[in-house]
Order: C-alpha cells, then sequence, then structure tokens
C-alpha cells in the first residue's frame, strides 16, 4: 500500500528520552525528503519535531545524545539550580541560539503546517499551538510542551501557565482527524501491547493553585492506556499507520546512559527506512 503524503497527518508521541527513537525516524524521513502536510507533536516529540520541520538532520540526534555525553544535562543539581530536571537554559537558550544553532528562518517557513502540544493549568485541557515569526514565542511553547509535571517549572505562553502537552493529549491523533487527515502516521515510543501498570494517585499539595491541572494528574495512565487501546483500534482499522521501536525498551524516560540511546536512535533510523521503502 502506497501512502497519499497529500491527505497524511504525522503525530509524534513524547516519552522523554525515549525521544531518542522518534528522532531516528525522522532523520529517515528527511534522507527520503518526506516531508508531511500537517505535523503534531507532544513533549519530547515537539522537541524532535522542531529540527525535522526546520529540515536539520541529525540535529536533534547530537542533542540527543553528543551533547547529553558532553554537557550533562539532566541531574538533580538541574532541579534544585532552574526548577527543572534538565538545564533549560542550555536546552533553551544555549542550544538553538549558540552551540547548536537552530535554523529559525526555514522553521517559519513551514510552522503552519506544525502544532505542538501543551497542557493548560487553568483549564487542564490541551492546546494545540504553532508560531510562524516570534523566535522566543516559538521556543517557549517547545518549552511548555516538554516540561514533565512534577521536575519541570510552569511555563507562561501569551500569560497563559503550562506545562507537559503529555498531560492532557499524550498521542494527538484525534487532533490529526479533526483536521481533516484520512490516514496518520504515528510515532511511537513504547512496543505494541505496552500498558501503563502505574497507580494514579491524588496528591494533597502540589498544584494546589491549579485544581483542573490536579484532576487530569489524577486519572493520567488511566487516559494514556485508554489513547494506546485507540492507537491499537485504528491501526487494526487501517486507519493509522504506526511505527513503534520493536526490540525490548531499555531506555527510561529521564536516560543518561548514551549507548541505550544510540541503540534506539539506530532503530529509529532503520525503521523510518522501511517506512519509506514500503509505503511511498
Amino acid at each position: 500500500m502506497k501512502l497519499n503524503l497529500e491527505k497524511t497527518g504525522l503525530v509524534l508521541e513524547g516519552g522523554g528520552m525515549r525521544g531518542v527513537f522518534t528522532s531516528g525516524v525522522l532523520d529517515a524521513f528527511m534522507k527520503h525528503d518526506v516531508y508531511f502536510p500537517y505535523t503534531v507533536a507532544v513533549s519530547a516529540g515537539a522537541c524532535n519535531g522542531m529540527s525535522y520541520i526546520s529540515r536539520q538532520p541529525r540535529r536533534a540526534r547530537i542533542s540527543n545524545i553528543d551533547y547529553l555525553a558532553r554537557y550533562q544535562y539532566i541531574g538533580i543539581r538541574h532541579l534544585v539550580t532552574q526548577g527543572c530536571i534538565f538545564d533549560r537554559e542550555l536546552l533553551y537558550d544555549k542550544f538553538p541560539n549558540l552551540l547548536l544553532p537552530y535554523d529559525f528562518d526555514t522553521y517559519f517557513k513551514y510552522a503552519d503546517r506544525f502544532e505542538m502540544v501543551t497542557t493548560n493549568c487553568l483549564t487542564g485541557k490541551p492546546m494545540y499551538l504553532s508560531e510562524n515569526h516570534d523566535r522566543q514565542r516559538a521556543l517557549d511553547i517547545v518549552r511548555a510542551s516538554s516540561s514533565l509535571p512534577y521536575v519541570s517549572k510552569i511555563v507562561d505562553v501569551d500569560g497563559i501557565p503550562m506545562l507537559d502537552g503529555g498531560i492532557a493529549d499524550s498521542i494527538p491523533v484525534m487532533r490529526a482527524i479533526d483536521k481533516g487527515y484520512e490516514h496518520n502516521v504515528v510515532v511511537l515510543t513504547r512496543n505494541k501491547g505496552w500498558r501503563d501498570t502505574g497507580k494514579d494517585r491524588k496528591l494533597p499539595y502540589l498544584y494546589k493553585n491549579y485544581p483542573r491541572l490536579r484532576v487530569v494528574l489524577s486519572h493520567r495512565h488511566k487516559v494514556y492506556n485508554e489513547q494506546i487501546q485507540l492507537i491499537d483500534d485504528l491501526e487494526a482499522a487501517g486507519k493509522i499507520t504506526c511505527i513503534r521501536p520493536i526490540r525490548p525498551m531499555e531506555v527510561g524516560r529521564i536516560e543518561k546512559d548514551t549507548d541505550k540511546l544510540e541503540r534506539l536512535y539506530e532503530e529509529g533510523f532503520m525503521l523510518g527506512e522501511k517506512f519509506c521503502e514500503k509505503f511511498l
């Protein structure tokens, strides 16, 4: 089966450092000059999607693997000094503006076809945001989209407090469907059949000023599992094509082992190439 790219959307899940899988898939897409008319991405998917939209192959890989080894930007010390377990000053200032220059000009040419998901802390609802001219707002959106609850500060965008988009919409396939795309390619960062066995808990003190955020956090695992089931149903019905890891997952959400990250990246690249050969 060949896909009609003009009518196909691209959906990028998050997953923290498991997102190196997505960066591998996207690098394969760029190698074969495969671009979609619409992409919606959340959290780590949004970070990797930025380099895809700007047509910068291997940029996300360098950031996720090479520069992690060099700069050690994950750790408790960043949580203490910056209020985030990731070094936000490095990732969202020095990287795009100095060390790993981001091609904003190319990004803005295609930004209208790219949405990033955030969670509105006031409403507990997802927001789907784009930016096609303001560099700082684009960086603020992707930073909000990937600000994990509990280990990241809330980010203000347009005066609205926001956190990780995965809280409210972890796999935004319904957004792509609602935008009118007949078929969607969904890049996942978990193996087929995986379910979240964690228990949802209500934490008494955190986010006390955001009661609706607390509600959505209190049933996050349940909603994610429902989304995974929806993905399985849509895939079985032939309405989406999934690209997901096949090897047993060895990379955690906050992973610092670059050997594991490299293996997951290479798997993503290999599966991205196979997708291009089979469907395009």
